[in-house]
């Protein structure tokens, strides 16, 4: 309340003041991936939901990256939340129509609007709007206005039941005294890979406008240029080029008598078709360093699962686990790390076990990382062929399917939560010993387990000593009770250090912890935030402090079960306690 009164005069004032803060509730299952992919943005987190999100988005795989594809479908069989980051290397490049730059790489709409001056000045006109081959089955179709306002070429075009009516002049023209600025674009599937059938309309943008500036009734754009740039799926415009296609007046402002016709002969439907499309091919450890930086902020983007890939060697696997233990250890605070060896560790190898513990030993020892030992095989549809996928991406749904059924604080291992879906087979199923001897060395078992399925078997963190921590569930429990304190205790900034906001804060947090302590997450707790840790040095510092001491509960890893026969005569509370 300012010094003095509210008001220079006798008034009722009315005043609201916010003190409804409370511990948010956070996302805890949203997976991180970083693949090769045959279409879709390249450098840039997009959020898919499921594995027909993923195959439109991104393309449906092909032989050279259905261990990527598939990677990021088995996350969602598990979540509905996925980041994933398409990465190229430096043999990719977009389908387009012009001959004078062979090589063109878009990776996503900001590097679009940086090159789209230099595009147009090499006389393109379309460009596919993702690298890839699926890019070469591209075709522009477009029909200008007639001449004669008649129908004839539209009546002609094998695509006019996709469009109301022929081209003419548009009222912005028209009130200009311009005409015939009007054309029909419509983007073909010419060769099927997008559909499966060849000829197929994709997208079409009726009665847009080849004059600069032209505009709707409502006032948004109508000039071809912005109204495929900002809506296409498929493709970019640059310009107009430097053939037949359009009017020598396209991309101008309509001017009193401009009559914007076919720029030669006799207006006519031109067809486009994109070429110079080229695929990625396998990624390195670099570029998939290079995708999942897109992942550092957790300011920008929430991620709980960083999913490493399988690499084929053990040097490669090494280089990115390593890179991704870091983020998640030193940059962000706030996820974890879910890991394979090698591929040639595990497939078609004759000692896997060994393999695997020796690259697991290579792997930072830390409580952000979660090592399984396994492969997958699974059924790919889409190439009609078994392939072998790393079992980490699982693994992290596995702990997201656990999130949702229950909590981040429940151990993911187990008949009850454990249990792989849509497997065909395992690599290899460790027995007994071997699993003993896995565990030992930090990674968690994938095992069939006869009668109970494909299973996870352990719930270790691969950190090398002793502790709390040792635990996925005790991990996860710490990352998600951070998060959403620590967003919870934002609104103490800028506020003044005294105990009405420590007071506020401490009757925030502990009711949320209860609530955690109520769901068997942790067995007991204690928030100290008072002059004990505030002293009068901290508060000259203008700093905060409030110190969270939590008792994890434990998941359960070895039950011992004691049968004990007694006489007919003993009394049970005799022997109760003895063994």
């Amino acid at each position: 309340m300012a010094i003095g009164t509210p008001s220079e005069s006798p008034a009722i004032v009315v005043r609201e003041l916010d003190r409804s803060g409370v511990v948010p509730n956070v996302q805890t299952t949203t997976g991180a991936f970083v693949g090769n992919f045959n279409w879709g943005p390249v450098k840039q987190a997009t959020l898919v939901s499921d594995e027909s999100a993923l195959a439109e988005t991104f393309g449906s795989p092909d032989s050279s990256n259905t261990i990527d594809f598939h990677g990021a479908a088995y996350f969602l069989r598990y979540a509905n939340t996925m980041q994933v980051v398409r990465e190229v290397t430096s043999a990719a490049f977009n389908a387009h129509d012009s001959d004078a730059n062979a090589t063109v790489l878009v990776t996503n709409r900001d590097n679009w609007d940086d090159q789209i001056a230099a595009r147009d000045s090499d006389k393109h006109s379309f460009v596919a709007k993702w690298p890839g081959n699926l890019g070469n089955s591209l075709k522009i179709s477009f029909l200008p206005a007639d001449s004669d306002n008649a129908t004839t070429i539209f009546d002609a075009w094998p695509f006019k039941s996709s469009f109301d009516a022929a081209p003419t002049t548009s009222t912005h023209a028209a009130n200009r005294t311009a005409t015939s600025d009007e054309v029909h674009v419509a983007v073909i599937d010419e060769d099927g890979l997008f559909t499966g059938t060849k000829g197929s309309v994709l997208e079409t943008f009726p009665f847009v406008s080849i004059a600069l500036g032209a505009q709707n009734a409502d006032g948004s754009t109508n000039f071809i240029k912005d109204v495929i740039n900002n809506q296409s799926e498929y493709v970019w415009m640059a310009g107009f080029g430097d053939e037949n296609k359009f009017s020598a007046l396209a991309g101008t402002t309509a001017d009193s008598g401009d009559a914007y016709l076919q720029r030669t002969g006799a207006p006519a439907a031109v067809n486009i078709s994109l070429k110079n499309g080229v695929n990625s091919g396998a990624l390195t450890p670099t570029q998939y360093a290079t995708g999942f930086d897109k992942f550092e902020d957790p300011d920008t983007i929430t991620v709980d699962f960083l999913i490493a890939p399988g690499m084929s060697s053990r040097a490669d696997q090494t280089t990115v686990v390593n890179d991704l233990v870091t983020i998640a250890q030193t940059t962000r605070k706030d996820c974890v790390v879910t890991a394979s060896p090698a591929r040639t560790d595990i497939v078609a190898s004759t000692t896997p076990v060994t393999n695997a513990i020796t690259t697991a030993n290579t792997f930072t020892n830390s409580s952000y990382l979660i090592v399984d030992n396994n492969y997958l095989k699974v059924y790919d549809k889409y190439t009609d062929q078994y392939i072998q996928i790393p079992g980490s991406s699982s693994t992290a749904g596995i702990m997201a399917a656990s999130d949702f059924n229950t909590a981040p604080w429940f151990s993911p291992a187990g008949p009850r939560r454990g249990q792989y879906v849509g497997i065909t087979s395992l690599s290899y199923s460790p027995n007994k010993s071997e699993r003993d001897t896995l565990y030992k060395a930090g990674l968690n078992p994938i095992a069939n387990i006869p009668g109970q399925g494909v299973l996870l078997f352990g719930d270790k963190t691969k950190l090398a000593r002793p502790s709390a921590f040792d635990r996925i569930n005790v991990r996860r429990l710490f990352l998600a009770i951070e998060r959403a304190i620590s967003i919870a205790a934002r609104n103490v900034m800028f506020e003044f250090n005294d105990e009405f906001t420590r007071a506020e804060f401490q009757n925030v947090v502990e009711p949320f912890l209860r609530e955690i302590q109520g769901r068997r997450g942790i067995t007991d707790f204690r928030v100290v935030c008072d002059t004990t840790n505030n002293t009068a040095a901290v508060i000259d510092r203008n700093e905060f402090k409030a110190d969270v001491f939590i008792k994890p509960a434990r998941s359960i890893n070895y039950v011992t079960l004691t049968f004990v026969a007694v006489r007919t005569g003993v009394d049970f509370e005799e022997v109760v306690g003895t063994v």
